[in-house]
């Protein structure tokens, strides 16, 4: 049997402080998700990789903003699978949004879920139309498509936005101070974003296309230990990207370029 990689140990001893933090025991912690108390208890300990799903479960039963624990399930969903070890450069994982549920779930109270909310929407659209002189709503965004698109993009998360599934990703750079830098794109949501790695406290992180900059700085050393985005900026075909990374310790700014395809 192969032994969990240490990255995985990484992500089991935050969600086991995040355990503790909501004072829940292992059969309370299975009533309140969708998963079995052996499989907390698998995740927990290290032994198997956890859903996706599951962490953002614990991050919400904890108040736990989820971004710093994504980052973490992303780096050791990497290593477990092996692609982090076949890699030329130490990228994470192209999937930044939630896979299919996991086996474990209970199709029932999936089932039970779906329907209550189908039931909630249309009654609410129901309501709306009732009412004098108001509009039918018109939805924005799918339940798994992005949740915005080209300029309503501007200046926002890209893992929020659900714009980063299976990006492309333009460029990649490896800095002198050790950090690694990714220009992405996606097509769907129309906009151009950086993101940095291996970084530490301080470190900047600026995107420019088309005349407008987002940045991102590394606020403390537990950030420095996951991915920090910047925000997106609108972009199209033929826009020529451009990041720059600003080292907190001195040293020479370093930037390169790539052009949308």
């Amino acid at each position: 049997m192969t032994a969990p990689p240490p990255e995985a140990a990484r992500l089991a001893s935050a969600l086991r402080e995040l355990r503790t933090r909501t004072n829940l025991s292992m059969a309370a912690l299975a009533a309140k998700t969708t998963y079995s108390k052996s499989s907390w208890e698998r995740y927990l300990n290290g032994k198997s990789l956890p859903p996706r799903e599951a962490v953002q479960d614990l991050c919400r039963l904890a108040g736990e903003p989820e971004g710093h624990c994504l980052a973490l399930w992303e780096i050791a969903e990497s290593a477990w699978s092996g692609r982090a070890a076949n890699a030329t450069v130490p990228a994470p994982p192209e999937p930044e949004v939630p896979p299919p549920g996991p086996r474990d779930r209970h199709p029932t109270l999936i089932a039970l879920i779906v329907t209550v909310c189908a039931m909630t929407i249309a009654g609410v659209t129901a309501g709306l139309l009732l009412l004098p002189d108001h509009p039918a709503p018109h939805p924005t965004a799918t339940a798994t498509g992005p949740r915005c698109q080209g300029t309503t993009c501007d200046g926002k998360d890209p893992i929020a936005m659900l714009c980063a599934a299976a990006p492309t990703t333009l460029a990649t750079h490896h800095t002198t101070s050790g950090a690694w830098l990714e220009l992405r794109y996606s097509r769907p949501c129309g906009t151009a974003w950086a993101r940095m790695w291996a970084t530490r406290t301080g470190d900047r992180l600026e995107v420019t296309a088309a005349a407008h900059t987002e940045a991102a700085r590394v606020p403390n050393p537990r950030a420095a230990t996951s991915y920090i985005y910047t925000p997106m900026t609108p972009t199209h075909p033929g826009t020529l990207v451009r990041a720059c990374f600003h080292p907190a310790r001195g040293g020479d700014k370093e930037c390169f370029d790539a052009r949308v395809r």
